[in-house]
């Protein structure tokens, strides 16, 4: 049984999707005018997470993350590189799924963008103005907050409590401070569209209240993204949707908490803001995403240089793992599960349920990974070259079963050693059984400078890259 934890509600509740076995979940995506930082990869890498374990339940998931590709960010970006806000906006969509990628992150089924969807984007809105939600002030229309009665149950402000131009740029068109633009009104030099208000563009809130409605339905199980859109983003999106379709938009809302740097906020000017590109350079993105899984999703998570090489260090701990029981898998000669390895089946099945406990538990992957240790440790202990075939089988498919569910990869990037190192350690072999040990040693340092350290083993050799 899934529980989530609900921003609406602020509690833990059982999962009950809309259809049964199938679940709608939209997350929002970026704005694409640059890299994405390390601050953006926590949702990507937290939700789809999510998305796995609910297959894993055997869940049908339709999980729709959208591109903002047209913004003010973006124009400027245009403007500063002399290109169409059209290029920027196909160059950082392929950049950010070069990322993505790399990060383990399973494509959306579908990924739509803004500029595709203005016709519905459009509909939207007249329907907001025909139910009287909505009105139109010089070409500009806005969302008239009051007029919606229950704006602000998501974020649980009220609006009484927040002053003009705190939050908000005051306009004096509003009749309301809190008030917020579907479409604005064409600049000189930007894109723009056709529309019964005249050339312009939409707003930012209104186009994931489209997207949602268009792929999703009406109706929604999940709506996600990172803490700081609850206010106004996911609220107004609610008031968007709900007044449009008359129906709630979604029935549970999953927020991650903040990625701070070396315990302070990212930013630019501090100088401690990083994409992912370059920590990829340096941690890879398989120790990225590990780092990240390594924490509650709505946990604060402080980065630093020394919590990463600790991920690196915890990651490799389980890769050297499986692969020395994969070694052992070619290495046995024993079949069948043997009686004093009934206990250790046993254990095996039930980390498994400990892992699903835990998972089910508002998707803790912290706990996951504990367990993931835990097996790890087990198998360390347990396996040797007297093993049974089945029992190695069987700890290798449950690694791979639950690191599966969490996107760690269990397989080095280069972990098959290339035919010239092959030969090196036969020679080496064979320089030890001619009592050639100074030869065999001049072997192992060469092997050692190319980042492959052999260990003499009861079982034989082996090795790992450092």
């Amino acid at each position: 049984m899934i529980k989530i934890y609900n921003t609406l509600t602020k509690k833990k509740e059982v999962f009950r999707p809309i259809e049964e076995g199938k679940v709608k979940m939209y997350v929002c995506g970026p704005t694409v005018y640059n890299f994405i930082h390390i601050g953006n990869a926590r949702p990507y890498i937290m939700f789809d997470v999510v998305r796995r374990y609910l297959e894993y339940r055997g869940y049908d998931v339709n999980y729709v993350q959208n591109f903002t590709d047209i913004d003010d960010k973006i124009i400027k970006k245009s403007k500063e590189e002399k290109v169409s806000a059209k290029a920027i906006a196909e160059k950082y969509i392929h950049e950010i799924f070069v990322d993505a990628d790399g990060l383990g992150v399973k494509r959306a089924t579908t990924h739509p963008r803004v500029t595709q969807e203005i016709p519905e984007i459009i509909q939207m809105i007249q329907t907001l103005i025909e139910k009287g939600y909505a009105y139109e002030v010089k070409g500009t229309v806005y969302f008239g907050t009051k007029r919606f009665e229950n704006y602000g149950k998501l974020s649980k402000k009220k609006q009484e409590d927040l002053e003009a131009g705190s939050r908000v740029q005051v306009d004096n068109d509003k009749e309301n401070p809190m008030d917020f633009v579907l479409w604005k009104p064409k600049k000189e030099g930007e894109l723009s569209w056709s529309s019964p208000w005249g050339e312009g563009r939409p707003g930012w809130h209104i186009e994931c209240s489209c997207m949602a409605k268009k792929y999703l339905g009406d109706s929604i199980d999940i709506h996600a993204g990172g803490t700081d859109l609850i206010f106004p983003h996911h609220e107004n999106e609610i008031a968007q949707s709900e007044a449009a379709n008359g129906k709630r938009f979604a029935n549970y809302w999953m927020h991650n908490a903040f990625l701070n740097i070396n315990n302070k906020k990212m930013s630019k000017s501090k100088g401690n803001f990083y994409t992912v590109r370059e920590l990829s350079e340096l941690f890879t993105y398989d120790v990225i995403r590990f780092f990240m899984i390594n924490a509650h999703y709505r946990s604060p998570l402080n980065f630093s240089e020394s919590l990463m090489e600790a991920a690196a260090n915890g990651l490799e701990r389980i890769q050297t793992a499986y692969y020395h029981l994969t070694d052992l898998l070619k290495r046995t000669s024993h079949d069948k599960i043997k009686e004093e390895e009934v206990a250790i089946e046993k254990a095996l099945n039930d980390y498994r349920l400990k892992f699903e406990e835990a998972m089910d538990d508002d998707f803790n992957t912290a706990d996951a990974v504990a367990v993931i240790f835990e097996i790890i440790k087990l198998t360390n202990k347990t396996t040797t070259i007297d093993s049974s075939s089945s029992l190695i089988q069987l700890c290798l498919d449950l690694l791979d079963r639950l690191g599966g569910l969490l996107g760690i990869t269990l397989k080095k990037k280069q972990e098959l050693l290339d035919n010239e190192i092959e030969l090196l350690i036969e020679k080496r072999q064979q320089a030890r059984k001619n009592k050639d040990f100074t030869l065999a040693d001049e072997i192992r340092d060469q092997l050692k400078k190319q980042g492959i350290l052999l260990e003499d083993t009861r079982e034989g050799v082996r090795f790992k890259r450092i």
